[in-house]
């Protein structure tokens, strides 16, 4: 049995207990959902030419050099698979709308934002919802972004959207590591917003920032024993990376693996 990753504020639960969501692709927008037969991909408006993809990671190959309680738990869960946004403009809205707040309120803030403002679907699991276009996102006023609960994020989502309407061809030819890069050129968007939207579209999660609180929060559940540094110290980082070594796969893999425990489907 493998289990799904749902960290992004856009899987729901359903009903039924399993989760369901709405992308958008580069030629269609896709209802994905997942129960216990599996994972199932309806394209619902465009064509399928682009599928969404999957990233499949296994705890099972991770080094040595983590610690053996953290290891072993990861080694529970067993094959994990991740959908990789397909949608680049998505992930940026995504991290945006992370920043300076809880987990549980930026999914909140997502998903109203999504809902308000985006395109709204109807599905066997309700109605779901896909982020707004970046010309949508600019013809926006401060007013529609306080009713929501996005003023904070106004200058810097306009900023992102008027460079991705300039730069996201290139963008989009660019691998994890450079787009991180590249998306720091974005007014407000730091290195913290730029990884996480990096590792979210290219499902490369060697870039992710790494001491990110839901990291240590799940690193410290998963293995209680062992002497993780406090929230605030800066030493977790290097730790976290000196774990997985030089190989860049096991390091995206010690990471997503650790967030796929704290938010997962089976």
């Amino acid at each position: 049995m493998s289990v799904l990753t749902t960290d992004h504020p856009a899987w729901i639960e359903t009903e039924a207990g399993g989760r369901a969501r709405a992308v958008h692709a580069a030629t269609g927008v896709w209802v994905l959902s997942w129960d216990r037969s599996g994972l199932h991909m309806n394209c619902v408006d465009g064509t399928e030419d682009v599928k969404p993809e999957f990233v499949t990671t296994d705890p099972a190959r991770l080094p040595s050099s983590v610690p053996a309680e953290l290891k072993a738990g990861l080694d529970d869960l067993g094959l994990t698979r991740r959908l990789a946004n397909p949608w680049l403009w998505d992930a940026i809205t995504t991290a945006i709308l992370r920043q300076v707040v809880r987990a549980g309120q930026a999914r909140k803030l997502y998903r109203a934002w999504c809902k308000t403002y985006g395109t709204t679907l109807a599905s066997p699991f309700g109605e779901l919802a896909v982020a707004p276009t970046p010309m949508q996102v600019l013809a926006l006023g401060d007013e529609q972004f306080a009713a929501v609960g996005a003023k904070f994020h106004r200058s810097v989502l306009q900023a992102a959207a008027q460079h991705y309407e300039l730069h996201a061809v290139d963008w989009l030819c660019m691998d994890a590591p450079e787009l991180a890069a590249a998306l720091t050129s974005v007014p407000r968007i730091g290195p913290w917003t730029a990884a996480a939207a990096a590792a979210d579209v290219t499902g490369d999660f060697s870039v992710y920032p790494h001491d990110d609180l839901a990291v240590r929060t799940w690193a410290a559940q998963i293995a209680p024993a062992y002497p993780w540094p406090d929230k605030k110290d800066k030493a977790f980082g290097p730790m976290w990376t000196g774990m997985a070594g030089p190989d860049r796969t096991a390091l995206h893999t010690l990471t997503l693996s650790t967030l796929t425990w704290g938010s997962h489907a089976r």
